[in-house]
């Protein structure tokens, strides 16, 4: 049977066009003030504040996921710290609240983390919050500012939230704010000794604009009673985004 005679193979699919992509710039550290927290790059200026706002003798639950053991002293979180910072691939911020009895001061990290400018994806990690800073709006505008900037000014596609199949706060938090869950990667790494499983999330830039307006509305100053507490949870506004 001569070339022409052989019947067609059929196309094989493929992704959907991404019009004038270009990779993204990679983040700068940068300030992001918003109306109840003030995201900032993490400076040794701020682990005094930091001990003492997740280190005391009750925080041992702070650092049960991560990858230390509580430090009982201001110079083993000295060098995590700057073990952390001395990363260059990654972008750590601190949290700092604007108002509330830790104002002013370093209550929480946050970090950029597996920033890659040629795919648009980016993950928010490394996740720290003081008990004074746990569940308040400044914890959530955090979040919120962080993934703006990635997603609104650097023009990344992709946002991710990983954590620890076993860490149900956490698994809590992204839901509520709005991640899809996308599944599960088992035996993924070993922390302390032990095997973590790690449950992966992510917002895509077309979900944004219906997760950034859910942030937002609940946000609004109107949302809040004059004590302070919430008219409409957040994963009221987050529930309706996808089916």
């Amino acid at each position: 049977m001569s070339e022409s005679a052989r019947p067609a193979r059929p196309a094989q699919p493929v992704g959907a066009p991404v019009p004038g992509w270009e990779p993204r710039p990679r983040p700068e550290p940068v300030t992001l003030t918003g109306a109840h927290v003030r995201v900032e790059p993490l400076t040794s200026a701020r682990y005094s504040e930091l001990f003492a706002a997740t280190c005391g003798d009750g925080d041992d639950d702070l650092w049960t996921y991560r990858p230390v053991e509580r430090p009982t002293g201001l110079a083993t979180l000295w060098m995590h710290l700057a073990g952390v910072l001395d990363r260059p691939e990654d972008l750590t911020f601190a949290l700092v609240p604007l108002a509330g009895p830790a104002a002013g001061t370093a209550a929480g990290i946050a970090s950029y983390l597996r920033i890659e400018p040629t795919h648009g994806q980016i993950e928010v990690g490394g996740i720290l919050l003081s008990k004074a800073l746990q569940r308040t709006a400044a914890a959530t505008e955090a979040i919120h500012l962080l993934m703006r900037h990635a997603l609104d000014d650097l023009g990344y596609r992709r946002f991710e939230w990983k954590c620890d199949s076993l860490n149900e706060p956490s698994r809590r938090a992204a839901a509520r704010l709005g991640f899809a869950h996308e599944g599960r990667f088992r035996n993924h790494l070993v922390v302390k000794g032990r095997n973590r499983d790690t449950d992966w999330f992510s917002v895509t830039d077309a979900e944004w604009p219906a997760v950034r307006e859910a942030h937002e509305r609940w946000l609004d100053p109107a949302n809040f009673d004059d004590a302070g507490r919430q008219r409409t949870a957040l994963s009221e506004a987050t529930a309706t985004i996808r089916p």
